[in-house]
């Protein structure tokens, strides 16, 4: 079964146990995926009130983008599990010749870099969802704002989340190019992603 299938109950116990996947990168995905949940709740309790009737249209584009972003991050729950296998695979292929050490080595440097990639597509899908929260809380109908504030932390703890495993994945690369472009792409979200957070948070603490 698919972890995104699964119940709350049944996605923790697995977490909470001594199976290495899912992990850290996965919760990563879920907080996006929670984040992108909170920003359409906040808008769909405003644009079912008259009074905020001048921002129906651009909330309403909120809601839909934030949908897609949900469904993409919930995907990246089970992706981040996914490629972690693919590395844990490696370490069972055989070793014995120099022929089969060179496979194992090449295939670890693609598995990876697949566990590397799957975590920066989660920071920039958080990062979306900052965005959006960021377009839509001035909007919203202010009893959700504390709502949205949960969207705002939970978009940053998937950043954050998501960024750990980049490193830790990058730092067993051999292929400096690729890890130096990786790393410069994650830190380029990391950076205003955590800039917008904190202004996002800061804003929104304020007027609760």
């Amino acid at each position: 079964m698919l972890l995104k299938e699964s119940s709350l109950k049944q996605f923790s116990e697995v977490l909470a146990s001594n199976a290495p996947a899912p992990g850290g990168g996965s919760v990563a995905a879920l907080n996006g995926t929670l984040a992108a949940a909170l920003i359409q709740m906040t808008g769909s309790l405003t644009t079912g009130s008259e009074k905020y009737k001048e921002y129906h249209a651009e909330l309403q584009e909120i809601i839909d983008n934030a949908r897609k972003l949900q469904n993409k991050l919930l995907n990246g729950v089970d992706e981040d599990t996914e490629a972690f296998n693919k590395v844990s695979a490696v370490f069972s292929m055989p070793k014995e010749t120099p022929e089969q050490k060179a496979a194992r080595s090449e295939a670890m440097q693609t598995a990876l870099k697949g566990a590397a990639d799957t975590p920066l597509q989660t920071m920039k899908a958080a990062y979306d969802c900052l965005k959006l929260a960021e377009a839509a809380y001035k909007k919203i109908n202010p009893s959700c704002s504390s709502d949205m504030g949960n969207a705002v932390l939970c978009a940053l703890a998937a950043v954050r989340g998501a960024w750990l495993n980049v490193k830790i994945n990058l730092s067993g690369l051999k292929d400096e190019v690729y890890k130096d472009t990786i790393n410069s792409e994650a830190r380029a979200i990391l950076v205003p992603a955590e800039k917008l957070a904190e202004e996002l948070y800061g804003s929104i603490e304020r007027e609760v």
